[in-house]
């Protein structure tokens, strides 16, 4: 077996992880949150932040060689759990109730201006 990495981030302080590490068709996918491409936290509401976090998601998973339709799991971690029902509108049009993963949101206390970040593990076979 061997273990690929994919995407270590550049900011300071951000180190040692990677973005996504695979092994024997799995993929684990590091905590997304509402970052630009400079890295730089994107604020707004939760269907903003919500957006931007799944697009990061999707673009981890596909520099991988995966979709969404190949996540199993999604971790979901909310600041504040009133923003569940903006969140779960914004998801839903990222994975069809066909291609649903299982998902667990729980409620965490976030850094900075962050609302959201969300994780997830994939499966393809080889």
């Amino acid at each position: 077996m061997s273990i690929q990495r994919y995407g270590t981030p550049t900011k300071p302080g951000a180190l040692p992880f990677s973005k996504a590490a695979g092994a024997d068709g799995w993929l684990f996918v590091s905590g997304q949150v509402p970052r630009d491409a400079d890295g730089e936290i994107v604020t707004g509401n939760i269907t903003v932040q919500a957006r931007v976090t799944l697009d990061n998601l999707k673009k981890v998973l596909e520099s991988a060689g995966y979709s969404l339709n190949d996540v199993v799991r999604v971790t979901v971690y909310l600041d504040d759990t009133r923003d569940f029902a903006g969140f779960n509108k914004v998801y839903a049009q990222y994975f069809s109730a066909e291609h649903a993963p299982a998902r667990v949101c729980v409620q965490a206390r976030m850094m900075s201006d962050l609302r959201v970040e969300v994780d997830c593990i994939a499966y393809k076979k080889d």
